[in-house]
């Protein structure tokens, strides 16, 4: 599964490359750029395991990007982590498919994770990362009836972090793969 998550990214790669041609605004074009308001979900389903990976700006889910030094900023990151440690209420999964988390991995500088190792040799790139802190959150579930996953809800999402304009979604399901980019007024979309 693990392996299909991964290659998720190459089977939409045409996907992404004519999306961001038609995106003016991205620095040099690049795909994957930190863009505040955009969040990126991976999702695949595949027999009774889904897998969900998601990645976004801290500011689009904390309201900042620097390290947390006041008490309240602090606070602010620890009800965010809390929000997101509940991807069953967050992702809106039916009760009727059965999921149950299976595995959850949270990371961000701002929950005390150190930056990549590459950063390391490169001032300009540490100080990058630190004024682009990214939050990263990988979910895994074991649903005994996926044939109740008809559709994937994201509103909660945009209720929870109404900084987040649109996730660009990209979904292999048993309808085949698609990518798609979704709001708060269409935020479900059909595996």
């Amino acid at each position: 599964m693990r392996r299909l998550l991964l290659a998720l990214p190459f089977a939409l790669l045409p996907l992404a490359v004519a999306h961001a041609a038609d995106e003016h605004d991205h620095e040099h074009g690049s795909l994957g750029a930190h863009e505040h308001g955009v969040g990126r979900l991976n999702a695949a389903l595949d027999g009774q395991t889904l897998e969900l990976e998601l990645e976004s700006p801290a500011m689009n889910l904390v309201g900042f990007e620097h390290a947390a030094t006041t008490d309240a900023d602090k606070a602010k990151v620890a009800a965010v982590r809390a929000q997101l440690e509940k991807p069953l209420i967050l992702f809106n999964l039916p009760p009727a498919a059965g999921c149950v988390i299976a595995k959850q991995e949270l990371e961000s500088p701002l929950f005390g994770d150190k930056p990549d190792a590459d950063d390391d040799h490169d001032h300009d790139a540490k100080e990058d990362h630190r004024d682009h802190s990214d939050i990263h959150a990988h979910y895994q579930f074991s649903c005994s009836s996926p044939g109740a996953l008809k559709t994937l809800d994201l509103a909660n999402m945009f209720n929870t972090f109404p900084a987040t304009r649109k996730i660009q979604v990209q979904l292999i399901g048993p309808s085949g793969q698609q990518g798609i980019e979704v709001t708060a007024k269409t935020a479900a979309l059909k595996f």
